[in-house]
Formats: C-alpha cells, sequence, structure tokens
C-alpha cells in the first residue's frame, strides 16, 4: 500500500485539480456567451467579457506553479509530461476562454443593430453543442487517463468542421440576396468560425492525454486513426 503523499505529489494534484476548476469555469463561459447570442444580451454579454480576467487568472496561476516545480523538482518521465500537459491545457482552455469572450463581443455588436435574426438560430446551438461535448469529453479523458475517450475527441471535430461549411455556405447565400442580410450574416459567419477553433483546442486537449500517457508526440496522428 502507498504511504501518505509527499508535498511535491500534493502539488502535482493541486495542479491537476486547478486545471479542472478552470474547465468548468470556461465551460461556463462558453455556454453563457452562446446564450448572450441567442437572447442578444447586452449585460450578459458584458459579464462575461469582464469575467475574461479570471481565466487568465487560472491560466497564469497554473503555469507558474508548473514551472516552480519544474525548476525546483526536475521531474522526469511521467511527471514532467504531467506538467507539460498541465501547462498546455492551461493554455488551451485560456484560448476557449477567449472565443467565448469574442461570441459575447458579436452578441452585443448583433444587439446594436437593433433587429430580431432574419432566420432561426439552429446550426449555431448544434455547433456549440458538438464543441462543447468534444470539450467535456477531452477533459473527463484527462482525469480518467482515458486513451479511448480521447480518439473520440478527434474522430468528432469532423462534425464540427462539416457543419461549419454548411453553415458558412448559408450565410454566403444569405449576403448574396441583399445588403440587408451582410452584417447579421458576417457576425454570424464570425460565431461559426470561433466555434469551430472551440472544437480543434479541445483535439488539442486530448492529443495531450495520449501524450501525456505513451509519451509519444510525432506519432500522435497514427495512433488517433479509426
Amino acid at each position: 500500500m502507498r504511504g501518505p503523499l509527499n508535498a511535491y505529489d500534493r502539488a502535482i494534484l493541486r495542479l491537476q485539480e486547478k486545471i479542472l476548476e478552470m474547465g468548468d469555469y470556461v465551460t461556463e463561459q462558453l455556454d453563457k456567451s452562446l446564450t448572450a447570442l441567442q437572447n442578444q444580451d447586452i449585460s450578459l454579454a458584458a459579464e462575461i467579457v469582464s469575467g475574461d480576467d479570471r481565466t487568465d487568472d487560472y491560466y497564469y496561476e497554473i503555469e507558474t506553479e508548473s514551472l516552480d516545480l519544474i525548476s525546483l523538482q526536475q521531474p522526469c518521465g511521467e511527471d514532467l509530461r504531467t506538467l507539460a500537459t498541465v501547462m498546455q491545457v492551461g493554455k488551451e482552455l485560456e484560448r476557449i476562454g477567449d472565443f467565448a469572450v469574442n461570441i459575447a463581443e458579436t452578441a452585443q455588436r448583433i444587439a446594436m443593430l437593433g433587429k430580431p435574426y432574419f432566420k432561426r438560430l439552429v446550426d449555431i446551438p448544434r455547433m456549440s453543442d458538438l464543441a462543447r461535448d468534444m470539450l467535456s469529453k477531452s477533459l473527463k479523458a484527462l482525469v480518467d487517463r482515458d486513451i479511448m475517450l480521447a480518439k473520440e475527441v478527434v474522430w468528432a471535430d469532423d462534425a464540427v468542421d462539416d457543419l461549419f461549411e454548411v453553415l458558412h455556405d448559408e450565410l454566403i447565400d444569405y449576403m448574396k440576396r441583399g445588403p440587408e442580410y451582410v452584417e447579421q450574416a458576417s457576425y454570424m459567419a464570425l460565431v461559426a468560425r470561433y466555434l469551430e477553433r472551440v472544437g480543434d483546442h479541445a483535439v488539442n486537449i486530448a492529443e495531450m492525454v495520449l501524450y501525456r500517457e505513451t509519451g509519444r508526440r510525432r506519432a500522435i496522428a497514427e495512433c488517433f486513426k479509426k
């Protein structure tokens, strides 16, 4: 039976707990940004934008604590991969937080146009659900050290990309119909791109799970083949 954890082990556990806290917060930011978009809610959008400082604080703390452990303890093997993974996942989450802010800012601009949506929002929420599910699974794969679940995240990215292409083409078609559609459709195309990038960052998290568990980086693409 393993004895009590030493200070170093506890520090690594705390870092992993903090990355999950950050993941929960960023996911909440993303959810709120879509609500602000759907409701054209300027005040909620402003709350999301102001909340980005907390995301940045999480990342700064995670990066600083990880670097301190690396410099003081000089870890190797699995411990070093864990710390490298935590830092990289923190960076991916920080970028997803930025996209939540971008969506909130776009919601503000759309609301200031003072017009209802020219079509019911269907594909944007679908893209959001897919990207959010990928993010949730990538973080669960990190916690559970589940390579198969990480693979599912990578495979799911095709669905997000396909939906983005369909929506992008539809919005371009609307813009060709007349100038009354151009501004709002342009903003919606931006939101679609932001959500597509959220999916990409979820894939990056999943790839870091494989790296931590196998120690391989260059073999990632081959390992993730169905």
